[in-house]
């Protein structure tokens, strides 16, 4: 489990340190952070629950398309 979370934590580092390159990113990881300073959660956490709720939706869509 610590190795997913080292993984994942050098992930949204590295997007961090792109972000420098990429204005649109940099917006999006600046209204993360804010998002997170909003809710008191750190912005791993942020950046992970919007994956997941990202992941949810995706799935949710699928399945759906799928019962049709």
């Amino acid at each position: 489990m610590l190795e997913s979370n080292t993984f994942f934590s050098r992930m949204v580092d590295e997007l961090v340190e792109f972000s420098e390159y990429d204005p649109e990113l940099a917006d999006g990881i600046r209204w993360l952070d804010g998002q997170a300073q909003k809710k008191g959660i750190t912005f791993y956490d942020m950046v992970f629950e919007v994956l997941y709720r990202h992941d949810v939706h995706s799935k949710a869509k699928d399945w759906l398309s799928t019962r049709n």
